[in-house]
Order: C-alpha cells, then sequence, then structure tokens
C-alpha cells in the first residue's frame, strides 16, 4: 500500500504543458465528447511535481463502454527514449487527459503509468475552459480499504496551480500579443479581466458558502485548516465601513471624474479645431479650384477690351 506521506501533494502546470495539449486535442479531436491523452514529463521534489514539457499519445475508447480502450505504450516507450536524449533532467511523472471529468477506465490508465513511476499524477486539462478558473485538474491514486476487508483504488484530488519561468513568461506575452484583437481597446480589455476576476471571485465564495453551510448541518466535519484559510481570506478584506475607507474611495474616485472631465474637454477641443481647419483646407481647395478659370475670364475680357479698340481706330 502507498504510504500518504510518499504521495504528490502539489502539481505545478507550465505554460508549455497546456499549450501542448491544447493543440493536441484540437489537431485530433473531432467533437466535444472525445478526449486525448498524453505524457507528462517534469521533477518531483518533497511532495511537489512539476510539470515542464508533455508529448501526445495515440488512444482511442469505445463511447459506450470506456472501460475498452486502446494506449500505444510501444509510441510512449519511442518518444520517451527520444525525449532522455534531449533532457536527462525530465522524468515521466504522470499523463494528462482532456476530460473533463473521471471515467472509469481513467484508474486503469493511471496503473499503467506506474511501470515508469511510482506514484503517477493524473491531470485533466479543460481545452475548452467555459468557466473562469485554472483549467487544470490533479489527482493521485490512493489505496483505500474496503468494508469485506479488501482494498481498492481511487483518486484523491490534490492542489494545481500555473506557473511559468521567465522564458516562457516573454514567450506567452508574445503569444498574446499576437492573438490580440485590435479591435478591442485596453480599457475594455482591463475591464474585462477585472469582471473576468469578480466571477471567478464569487464562484469562490459561493464554494466557501456551501462548504460551511454543510459543515453546520453536519453533512461534513469540520475541517480546522480549511476554517483558518477561509478566516485569513476574510481578515485580508479591508473593512469599508470605517471613514478613512470611505475618504480613501471617495478621493479615488473624485481624482478619476476629473481626469474623465478634463478627458472630455480636451477631446472636444481637439475636435472643434480639426472642424476648423477641415473649413480651412476645404476652402483653400475652393480657391486653387476657381483660380484657373478667373485666370481665363481676365484674358477673355482683356481680348474684348482690344478689338474694341482697334475698331474704334
Amino acid at each position: 500500500m502507498t504510504r500518504t506521506q510518499d504521495l504528490p501533494n502539489l502539481v505545478i502546470v507550465h505554460p508549455l504543458v497546456l499549450l501542448s495539449a491544447v493543440d493536441h486535442f484540437n489537431r485530433l479531436s473531432t467533437n466535444s465528447t472525445q478526449r486525448v491523452v498524453g505524457v507528462l514529463l517534469g521533477s518531483v521534489s518533497k511532495g511537489t511535481v512539476d510539470v515542464t514539457n508533455s508529448y501526445a499519445v495515440p488512444f482511442e475508447e469505445e463511447k459506450p463502454n470506456s472501460s475498452i480502450f486502446f494506449l500505444d505504450q510501444n509510441y510512449h516507450e519511442n518518444m520517451w527514449s527520444m525525449f532522455k536524449k534531449v533532457s536527462a533532467r525530465e522524468k515521466v511523472v504522470g499523463w494528462y487527459s482532456t476530460g473533463p471529468k473521471i471515467r472509469p477506465s481513467d484508474l486503469y490508465i493511471n496503473e499503467l503509468f506506474r511501470q515508469y513511476t511510482p506514484n503517477p499524477v493524473f491531470v485533466i486539462i479543460d481545452a475548452q475552459l467555459i468557466e473562469v478558473g485554472i483549467p487544470t485538474k490533479a489527482y493521485v491514486s490512493v489505496e483505500e480499504a474496503l468494508e469485506n476487508g479488501k482494498t481498492a483504488n481511487r483518486f484523491q484530488h490534490i492542489a494545481s496551480i500555473i506557473e511559468a519561468l521567465e522564458a516562457e513568461e516573454v514567450g506567452v506575452e508574445h503569444l498574446l500579443r499576437d492573438v490580440k484583437d485590435t479591435n478591442i481597446s485596453a480599457l475594455a480589455t482591463q475591464i474585462n479581466n477585472k469582471v473576468s476576476a469578480l466571477k471567478s471571485l464569487i464562484v469562490r465564495i459561493g464554494e466557501m458558502h456551501a462548504y460551511l453551510n454543510d459543515v453546520v448541518s453536519g453533512k461534513l466535519t469540520a475541517n480546522h485548516t480549511i476554517i483558518n484559510q477561509i478566516q485569513e481570506i476574510f481578515n485580508l478584506v479591508p473593512n469599508t465601513a470605517q471613514g478613512y475607507m470611505i475618504k480613501a474611495f471617495n478621493v479615488q474616485i473624485n481624482d478619476n471624474m476629473l481626469v474623465i472631465y478634463i478627458s472630455s474637454l480636451i477631446r472636444a477641443i481637439i475636435s472643434l479645431h480639426n472642424l476648423i481647419n477641415n473649413k480651412l483646407d476645404y476652402k483653400r481647395s475652393e480657391e486653387r479650384e476657381n483660380e484657373p478659370a478667373k485666370k481665363k475670364s481676365d484674358g477673355t475680357d482683356a481680348k474684348l477690351d482690344g478689338d474694341r479698340r482697334k475698331k474704334d481706330a
């Protein structure tokens, strides 16, 4: 039986892994119910799994019965032997699936990866993210005792975060810059980011509210670690009912409104200035167009005057 202290308790996923999994899904998945599977590479240190790379593996499963599946282990072993020649530090730490949830065959697949690592991690990567939040969910397989004295494996959820090295951050920034919609202003982007953050906050508060209600009603046993963390979160929330906080908010709002007011005045002045310049340019262009006709008219009048003088003489 696997000891609990030997199991990983945190999975760090790098952006390259997410991009590779999404590309794998978009290339092979023909519908939203079909999933893809791949191998995770990285390192393990003090219960933390650092996933730095990945590669796709041919995988098929029966739609009516997902317990019938095919995973090409020969392909995986060939790929793994080539990856070892490139980076010997990266080892097989687990596998990924695009889910979007755990399926009955996942425990069997997880047991296959025990041939390459003692405690493989299973990461579900949401390639079609709808809800706001981290697109990864990590699990490890643990053994639990049943009532009949036998044991069975089950997945236990562990924490997962997204982290990037400095080089990866630069690459992701350039990638986002290339796919940026030029029709959306920077202000609109900032507003969308704040709205997304607030939606994520509402979801997290709802989860804490549901957990506390279950504890109060007796459905769940109180976990003091979770309750202490919730208390620390609410301790960080400022008390907006205090006088100095109200004053600070008012000053900030007044400053922002002043900037908006000055910007509106400047925009109106620039618009009037452009309108006047446009009228002046239009007037000059009309004058330039009328100059040849005026010169022609003056020449004709001079010729008629000359003919009259000759006739009088």
